[in-house]
């Protein structure tokens, strides 16, 4: 089994938050989520990163990344450019919005031949969640089931995953008796309300409950290769069915493509529950929280004070993952 890789999707600009959201430093050592994310995923074993970036940030992103998590992992750039598009097919007149997170793994399909694990760069999953995705992609078994793809997705407690300052936007999941993923249900627009979580379709007009505990995903998800494969062979269909209902927005989800894939027994997703806090800045009110989460964070020894000035190269921990 070759070594697992961390591709990492960093080419949306965060509309809510208004920025660039990814490279936004969330502590006064200038650290932003992302640095707390390639530091869990190298304590966890991953040595390889892949950043799926727009061409124009790239010089941005590397400034942060090769003085920080650069000097401990192999890190790539890719780019998420809107003409990588089959041909026959054209970008729409007007169009600027990037074609959507399976588009943006599509971006990597040349640097990456091994199982691979997807996150979001401006979300932080906590350790536990890459130790787990870690483990599925090294240790599991070396061929696929058949025809069946074999690929795992983090699940969170909806709960731990809420914005204080307004809705936001969750697949929520079922899950069956084995741990394995039979579908999400994406809802736009969720929140606390009072002593519930409810979701609204109608700006909220009337609010539906969603049970208590409830697991959603946050886009982490572990793949073989064979996702390259699948999500390219349906990238046209999309081009040809979904772009002209909306020409300037349409988006080619990375869970639409999973889903399809085990609707038709082309794929087992096993569910990788974690419970820990998910934090994010969907909003530009939400940095403040975020902020003070990573200062009581460090403050318990749970992150060294400096991130990438602290790092223990010789932690027996890291050792003994990376020698598993």
């Amino acid at each position: 089994m070759k070594e697992p890789v961390l591709l990492v999707m960093a080419a949306g600009m965060g509309s809510r938050y208004g920025g660039l959201k990814q490279i936004d430093p969330v502590t006064p050592q200038g650290e932003i989520i992302m640095d707390f994310s390639l530091y869990d995923a190298m304590m966890a074993g991953f040595d390889r990163a892949v950043f799926v970036i727009r061409k124009e940030h790239e010089e941005a992103f590397r400034q942060m990344i090769d003085s920080r998590a650069g000097r401990y992992l192999d890190t790539e750039f890719v780019y998420q450019e809107m003409e990588d598009i089959p041909q026959g097919f054209s970008v729409p007149e007007g169009r600027t919005k990037p074609w959507g997170t399976c588009h943006a793994v599509l971006a990597a399909r040349k640097v990456i031949d091994a199982p691979f694990c997807v996150i979001n760069a401006d979300d932080y999953y906590g350790p536990s969640a890459f130790h787990a995705m870690y483990d599925f992609l090294a240790h599991g078994e070396e061929k696929e089931e058949g025809d069946c793809h074999r690929y795992a997705m983090v699940g969170f407690q909806l709960e731990k995953t809420l914005s204080e300052s307004g809705t936001v936007a969750r697949g929520v999941c079922r899950v069956d008796e084995n741990g394995y993923l039979q579908d999400v249900e994406e809802h736009t627009k969720i929140m606390s309300r009072g002593e519930v979580t409810a979701y609204t379709e109608d700006d909220g007009e009337s609010w539906v409950t969603i049970p208590e505990g409830s697991t959603v995903s946050m886009n982490f998800w572990g793949f073989t290769p064979a996702m390259f494969r699948e999500a390219e062979e349906r990238f046209p269909e999309f081009l040809r069915n979904e772009v002209p209902k909306n020409p300037l927005k349409a988006e080619y989800f990375l869970p639409t493509v999973v889903q399809e894939q085990i609707d038709t027994g082309r794929a087992r997703v096993q569910v990788l529950k974690s419970r820990d806090k998910w934090y994010g800045v969907t909003y530009r009110e939400d940095k403040e929280a975020v902020s003070a989460a990573f200062r009581s964070m460090k403050d318990k020894g749970l992150y060294p004070e400096q991130l990438w000035h602290d790092v223990d190269i010789d932690n027996v921990v890291w050792k003994e993952l990376k020698n598993k």
